[in-house]
């Protein structure tokens, strides 16, 4: 008598990194419609011949820069943790995800040295409340990511050497931030 042969092992499912395209897709229609919230009020602002910005708030332009600067920087590490997961080499995959931890706290460092020198009331009219909203979501969609890092982490250093797909969804979640981010650096703190 003979058997049928055994049927071809079922695909991956990748449910890790289509859960993390989908919070990526929310996160980044979240800082869309603040931006998009930003723009509704500086219009009305405008409208009644008000100056928007208040009068002695100045936005410290360079550790605004490096932040951006930083976030590139921080996806050639993501893309490099991809890369040594992929091969297997656990130094290279450690080394890559340490260096996007202390990049990613680097960067929430800089957008609380900018809050320390701006010295802005949450109540002086609506731009302060619409700044803090905007970078303040950011910041948290930043501390998001150094715990996607530090999870990532864990799992990929901690003997789950096969699972590559957790870092290539790291990295992902990184590159959204970086977009996310270059929007709310060209309106927020370019045009103003």
């Amino acid at each position: 008598m003979h058997a049928l042969p055994a049927a071809p092992a079922a695909p991956p499912r990748r449910q890790v990194l289509v859960g993390t395209t989908l919070a990526g897709a929310a996160s980044l229609m979240l800082i869309a419609g603040m931006l998009g919230v930003w723009y509704v009020q500086r219009s009305r602002v405008r409208a009644t011949d008000e100056p928007w910005l208040p009068e002695g708030v100045v936005i410290p332009e360079v550790p605004v820069n490096v932040m951006l600067l930083g976030l590139f920087t921080l996806l050639v590490f993501a893309q490099w943790a991809v890369h040594a997961a992929r091969r297997r080499d656990r130094v290279n995959t450690a080394l890559a995800l340490g260096l996007v931890a202390f990049v990613g706290i680097a960067i929430i460092n800089a957008q609380a040295f900018v809050y320390s020198q701006m010295n802005m009331p949450v109540a002086e009219g609506p731009y302060p409340g619409m700044f803090y909203a905007v970078t303040g979501t950011m910041t948290a969609l930043f501390v998001t990511g150094v715990v996607f890092t530090a999870v990532t982490a864990f799992r990929a250093l901690g003997g789950r050497h096969a699972d590559d797909e957790l870092v290539a969804a790291h990295a992902l979640y990184w590159y959204v931030l970086t977009t996310a981010f270059c929007a709310v650096w060209f309106v927020v703190y370019v045009v103003k």
